[in-house]
């Protein structure tokens, strides 16, 4: 069984699929880190986000692997660092890239060769696992995403500005749903879940119930 669950910056896709994937006893694949680690790697060499060949480059040379909860770029913990804004500003401009998706949704497809899993990210439903059984794409209302996303940098000692934070979701959200390569978007066949008043716990039950009458 393959579940999928996609959604914007914010919506609680993340948390939901890890706790929905220990509550059925599946295996958890996060994407969107396997994105933020590329783009982090570009970060460290200075090279533009936009260089098509030198980010595929990079990408190639790339070892991702997750140990656990810990994501390992090269062999190093870049579990804290790939969720620095910054970051994930880059992940979805280097998300366009063709090579880097290509590669990685190869990675993630390899990865659900076996089942029992839940994936999270962007294009799971519509791309990487177009055939699986149940999906799922979690939204939320932009101020509610803002201040999710503005609680959980606070928590790191990492306060940010109420407008730039918001302004970031906006953008990416804009790229995510307009790059011509695998754009954000449901599945035709995806329940779509608002989570805009509702707190991970009652998501996750509302995911199970579905699961268990399908």
């Amino acid at each position: 069984m393959i579940i999928t669950i996609d959604g914007p910056a914010g919506s609680g896709k993340s948390t939901v699929a890890r706790l929905l994937a220990h509550r059925l006893g599946l295996r958890f694949l996060d994407t969107g880190a396997m994105y933020r680690a590329v783009a982090l790697a570009v970060l460290r060499s200075h090279t533009s986000q936009h260089d098509v060949q030198a980010v595929s480059e990079i990408a190639a040379g790339c070892s991702i692997r997750f140990d656990d909860n810990r994501l390992l770029l090269n062999q190093q913990d870049v579990t804290s660092e790939i969720r620095l804004p910054e970051v994930a500003t880059a992940a979805s401009i280097v998300a366009s890239n063709p090579a880097v998706r290509a590669s990685l949704v190869q990675q993630q497809q390899q990865i659900g060769e076996s089942g029992g899993l839940v994936t999270e990210g962007r294009d799971q439903g519509t791309v990487v696992f177009p055939h699986a059984r149940h999906k799922y794409f979690l939204t939320a209302s932009l101020d509610a995403r803002t201040r999710r996303r503005l609680a959980e940098l606070d928590q790191k000692g990492q306060p940010g500005s109420w407008e730039e934070i918001r302004e970031q979701i906006r953008q990416r959200d804009e790229r995510d749903e307009k790059r011509a390569l695998a754009p954000m978007k449901p599945a035709d066949d995806a329940v779509i879940v608002d989570t805009s008043e509702l707190s991970i716990e009652q998501v996750v039950e509302l995911l199970c119930r579905s699961i268990a009458t399908e």
